[in-house]
C-alpha cells in the first residue's frame, strides 16, 4: 500500500473524537489539507489541531465541505447514512473508515479480531501471548487506540493487533488482516445498522481482501461465522469449546488443544485459565489459536493465561458488601453478553439490566432468569421494554439513577447474593460509554460498603 498518497489532497475527516483526530494529523502529516467536521461546538486539543494545519468545522458538517473534498474519511461513531456523507458518495467522492486509511501505510502484518462479544478479552490474551513469546506488537482500534496514531511508529517486524467493529469494517476496502478472527455473531447493533444482515455483512469484510497465504480463525460452534467464512480465501483455522473437530483447536480432556493430521498438542492446560464462565474459555481457545499459527510456544501462551484475570467492567468481581456480592460487567452492551454472563451464576442473583437499546429479544433472557430465581433492577431508556418481555418471568424493580439500582439490588439480594450488572444494552442514555457506566456502578457499590448500611 505504499502507493497510496494523499499529498495535495483535500481530505475531510468526520468525527472529533480520539480517532478522528488522530486520521485527521495522519493526513495532514502526509501532505493533505485536512478539514475535520464535527457536530459538536467543542472538541479536545482545537488549538493543537488548528497549529498542525488542520482546519476545523464545528457545529455541524456543510454541504460545501463534503462537496469539495476528494476524500472522506468517517470516524466509527459516524453513521456512513449521513445526508451530507450520502451526497458525497452518489457524487463519486470516496468514502472510507479510519482503519482503513490507517491501514494502507502500517509496514507491520495485521492480525485483526472481530465478533459481537469477546473481542477487547481475546485481543488481551493475543498480546500477552505475542509478548511472553518475544514478538513485536502493537495494539489498537476498537480497544482503545488508533491505529492511525501508531502509523509512524510501524515497522516491518511489528505485529499489528486490531480489535475491529462492525462500523470499523463496513468502510474498507482494500484492509487485508494476515490472521482475520471472527469471534461470533449474534443481534447487535440495531440502532446503527438497518438489519442483522447488514450487520454481518460489515463482519464478513474482515475477510474480503485476504489471500490464499493468509489465515482466518474461526468459531466452529456459530453458524453464523461459519456462513461467512465461506466466502473467504485464506486458510481456515476452527476453534471449539462443545464439539470435537478433526482438525483445528479444542478442548480435550483437561486442555486447549491444537489438533492437526491426527496429532494432538497441548497448547494450554484448563487449569492455568482463571476466567470465569464458558463463553470467556471460547476467547482463550481462539486467542490459542492465533497464538499457534503465528508461533508462540505453548508455555509461553500458558504464562500469559495464567496471568491474566479478565479485564475492567468484564465480569469484575467489584467487592462483597455484608454477605452479597457485586459483579461489574458494564460491556454487556446486548443480549447475548448478557445472557452469557448471567449463565456464570446460580441463585440468588439479582440483574442491573437496562440503557438504550440496541436490538435482540430481551425475553431470551427470561428462561435462564427464571431458572436463577433471579431478580431484575430495569434503569435508562429501556425500562418498560424490559418491564414487558420480562414481567412474566421475574420479578422486576425500577431505578432512576445508578446509586438507586444499586441500593435496591442490594436490598433484593440480602443476605447472600450476588449483584451482576449485565446491562443488555448500550450506555449512551445515561452515560458518556460502557466504562464510564462501570466506574458509576463500582462507585456506588464502594459508597454503599462505606455507609454501615
Amino acid at each position: 500500500m505504499s502507493q497510496f498518497s494523499v499529498t495535495g489532497s483535500h481530505v475531510v475527516v468526520v468525527g472529533g473524537a480520539l480517532s478522528g483526530v488522530a486520521a485527521a494529523r495522519l493526513a495532514a502529516r502526509r501532505g493533505a489539507r485536512v478539514t475535520l467536521s464535527e457536530a459538536r461546538l467543542v472538541i479536545d486539543d482545537a488549538a493543537g489541531l488548528r497549529a498542525a494545519g488542520i482546519d476545523l468545522e464545528l457545529g455541524g458538517h456543510r454541504g460545501d465541505t463534503f462537496a469539495g473534498a476528494d476524500l472522506i474519511v468517517l470516524s466509527p461513531g459516524v453513521s456512513p447514512r449521513l445526508p451530507v456523507v450520502n451526497q458525497a458518495r452518489q457524487a463519486g467522492i470516496p468514502v472510507i473508515s479510519e482503519i482503513e486509511l490507517a491501514a494502507r501505510w502500517l509496514r507491520g502484518r495485521i492480525v485483526a479480531i472481530t465478533g459481537t462479544k469477546g473481542k477487547s478479552t481475546t485481543t488481551t490474551l493475543v498480546e500477552r501471548m505475542l509478548d511472553a513469546g518475544g514478538r513485536q506488537v502493537v495494539v489498537g482500534g476498537n480497544i482503545g487506540t488508533a491505529l492511525s496514531s501508531q502509523v509512524e511508529d510501524s515497522t516491518p517486524d511489528a505485529i499489528h493487533l486490531v480489535e475491529v467493529s462492525s462500523f470499523q469494517l463496513e468502510l474498507t476496502d482494500t484492509f487485508r488482516p494476515w490472521i482475520a478472527v471472527c469471534l461470533n455473531l449474534s443481534l447487535d447493533h440495531l440502532d446503527r445498522h438497518a438489519s442483522f444482515e447488514e450487520y454481518v455483512q460489515a463482519k464478513a469484510r474482515i475477510f474480503t481482501n485476504q489471500r490464499s497465504d493468509d489465515a482466518m480463525v474461526i468459531n466452529a460452534d456459530d453458524p453464523h461465522v461459519l456462513e461467512i467464512a465461506k466466502h473467504g480465501r485464506a486458510r481456515a483455522l476452527r476453534f471449539t469449546v462443545a464439539t470435537q473437530l478433526d482438525d483445528g483447536v479444542q478442548v480435550i480432556d483437561d486442555a486447549i488443544t491444537r489438533r492437526s493430521a491426527g496429532t494432538d498438542k497441548i497448547l494450554i492446560p484448563l487449569s492455568a485459565v482463571r476466567l470465569p464462565g464458558r463463553h470467556l474459555l471460547s476467547d482463550v481457545a481462539a486467542a490459542a489459536a492465533v497464538g499457534s499459527l503465528i508461533g508462540v510456544p505453548a508455555d509461553a501462551m500458558t504464562r500469559a493465561v495464567q496471568s491474566f484475570v479478565g479485564l475492567e467492567h468484564m465480569l469484575e468481581f467489584v467487592a462483597e458488601v455484608r454477605g452479597v456480592r457485586f459483579v461489574n460487567d458494564s460491556k454487556a452492551t446486548n443480549v447475548v453478553a448478557a445472557l452469557a454472563a448471567i449463565e456464570c451464576f446460580t441463585d440468588g442473583l439479582v440483574v442491573i439490566l437496562g440503557g438504550r437499546f440496541k436490538g435482540g429479544k430481551v425475553a431470551n433472557l427470561g428462561p435462564p432468569l427464571a431458572a436463577r430465581h433471579a431478580k431484575v433492577v430495569a434503569i435508562g431508556e429501556a425500562r418498560d421494554r424490559i418491564r414487558t418481555e420480562l414481567e412474566d418471568a421475574v420479578e422486576i424493580k425500577e431505578a432512576q439513577t445508578m446509586a438507586e439500582a444499586v441500593g435496591t439490588a442490594f436490598g433484593l439480594a440480602q443476605p447472600s447474593g450476588t449483584v451482576l450488572l449485565a446491562p443488555a444494552c448500550a450506555s449512551l442514555d445515561m452515560y458518556r460509554d460502557y466504562t464510564h457506566r462501570g466506574k458509576v456502578f463500582k462507585k456506588e457499590v464502594a459508597r454503599l460498603a462505606a455507609s454501615g448500611l
